[in-house]
């Protein structure tokens, strides 16, 4: 199972939100300085999130994205904002290793059949669901649709893995959703990242005994909850 520090980008600062609430925030300092110290502590994968990509269509943060693509020696993937071919080769630019699909993997399916033709390995896509059903637009709105239904969606379009995020545990260190995380995984043969309320120790043993692909580690790696080594060893 691969553990994915997660670094947060809103305004230029490392941040984390609570419930996907910009206005509800904790800054943590520079982003760069987050993505060096997770890689000095054995990340192998970095996850990077563009907030005010994901909010406002900005790109207000590439240069900061792109010094972090180039000063670590590990392998990054990032989100927000990312809505056409363009995108995705502008942040591919960026040296990024693969990017994420959030809303668009929603609104156009053609689209990520596209990027998943024209990108293979390089695009994942994000599910993000508040109480079962996708959320868009940065977790501002909330579709009808299930997050299984379109885990199956991004599976026939030719993706490979997701990123699950419960939104509802998002930032809240309330433990991880890991038995929807499994049956995602099982019933799509899609490799799943859990996201989300991953408050522990015990959260990772879990997901690693369900044979989770990936887990992104969020809030708890911030507040010195989880030590990013001990993490590892487990």
């Amino acid at each position: 199972m691969i553990l994915f520090p997660a670094v947060d980008i809103l305004d230029g600062e490392a941040v984390r939100l609570l419930y996907g609430d910009r206005e509800k925030k904790t800054v943590y300092g520079k982003p760069l300085e987050m993505a060096l110290k997770w890689q000095s502590e054995g990340a192998e994968f970095l996850h990077l999130v563009d907030l005010n990509g994901a909010f406002d269509y900005s790109k207000a943060n590439f240069g900061i994205l792109k010094e972090i693509a180039a000063s670590v020696k590990i392998k990054t993937q990032m989100g927000g904002g990312v809505r056409t071919i363009k995108d995705v080769e502008d942040r591919l630019n960026l040296g990024i290793t693969r990017v994420i699909l959030g809303t668009a993997a929603y609104e156009n399916p053609a689209f990520v059949k596209e990027c998943a033709k024209e990108f293979p390995g390089r695009v994942v896509c994000g599910i993000d669901c508040k109480d079962g059903f996708v959320a868009v637009k940065g977790w501002v709105e909330k579709t009808k649709k299930t997050g299984l239904d379109l885990a199956k969606e991004i599976k026939d379009a030719g993706i490979d893995t997701v990123i699950y995020t419960d939104i509802s545990r998002d930032g809240a260190m309330t433990g991880v959703n890991a038995e929807g995380c499994k049956r995602l995984q099982d019933e799509t043969g899609l490799n799943v990242v859990a996201s989300g309320g991953v408050n522990g120790y015990d959260d990772i043993k879990t997901l690693k005994a369900a044979e989770l692909y990936g887990a992104i580690l969020g809030r708890a790696l911030y507040n010195g909850t989880i030590n990013l080594q001990d993490a590892l060893k487990i």
